[in-house]
C-alpha cells in the first residue's frame, strides 16, 4: 500500500499534526513503518503536545499522550484530555491513549505524555505494566515520577517548550478547570 509519509518523507510540523489528528486505526494509510521508525522521542512528544493543543482548542485541559511499540515505534494509541468535552472526570490524556490502544501487553510500549501524570494515571501506568514513560512537562506539574520509578517504570523527562508554555497559559487563564482536572469538582469549592 502506498502511503503519503515514507522513508523519503521529511518529518515536518505538518506531518506530525496530521499524525496527531488522524485516528490511530487509520495511521497505516498515512505513514509506513519506515517513517514510524524515524520518529524521534522529540517528534513523538511533539505529537502529544499537538494533542494537548487539540484538547485546548476544544475547550478542555491541554494534555495529550501517545503510546508506541518499543520495537517498531508504531503508534498504538493516542489521546487527549476530554474531561470537559465528554463530561468525564477521568478521561485524561493518558487514559484516553490507553483506551485507544486497547487490550495489549503494555510492557513492550512507551507512553509519551505532555504533562506529568496525576496520581491516578501514574497508578494505571504501572498497573498496566508500561516499561517506559516519557514526560514532556515537569515545570508546571510533577510528583509522580518517583512513584513510577519505584514501581519499575523507566521515566525520562523530555520537556517540550511549546507544551510547557501551553499548560502555563491554560493554568493562568483557567485555574478552576486546572484544579478540577487534578482534584475534582469538590476542590473548586474548598477555600
Amino acid at each position: 500500500m502506498e502511503t503519503l509519509l515514507d522513508s523519503r518523507s521529511e518529518i515536518t510540523e505538518a506531518a506530525l499534526t496530521a499524525i496527531a489528528h488522524m485516528p490511530t486505526a487509520s495511521l497505516a494509510v498515512l505513514m509506513d513503518e519506515a517513517f514510524a521508525q524515524r520518529l524521534s522521542d522529540a517528534d513523538l512528544m511533539r505529537i502529544a503536545v499537538l494533542l494537548a493543543q487539540k484538547s485546548r482548542d476544544e475547550g478542555g485541559c491541554p494534555i495529550g499522550a501517545v503510546i508506541i511499540d518499543n520495537t517498531t515505534r508504531r503508534i498504538l494509541g493516542k489521546g487527549h484530555n476530554t474531561l470537559v468535552q465528554e463530561n468525564h472526570p477521568y478521561n485524561h490524556g493518558e487514559t484516553s491513549a490507553i483506551r485507544d490502544a486497547g487490550r495489549q501487553d503494555f510492557s513492550r510500549t512507551t507512553l509519551f505524555t505532555s504533562l506529568s501524570p496525576c496520581a491516578i494515571c501514574a497508578t494505571l501506568l504501572y498497573m498496566r505494566g508500561f516499561s517506559r514513560v516519557v514526560v514532556g512537562d515537569v515545570t508546571n506539574a510533577s510528583g509522580t515520577e518517583p512513584l513510577l520509578r519505584e514501581k519499575g517504570v523507566q521515566v525520562d523527562i523530555l520537556e517540550d517548550s511549546r507544551g510547557i508554555e501551553l499548560y502555563a497559559r491554560f493554568r493562568a487563564e483557567r485555574p478552576d478547570l486546572d484544579l478540577e482536572d487534578w482534584k475534582g469538582v469538590r476542590a473548586k469549592r474548598e477555600p
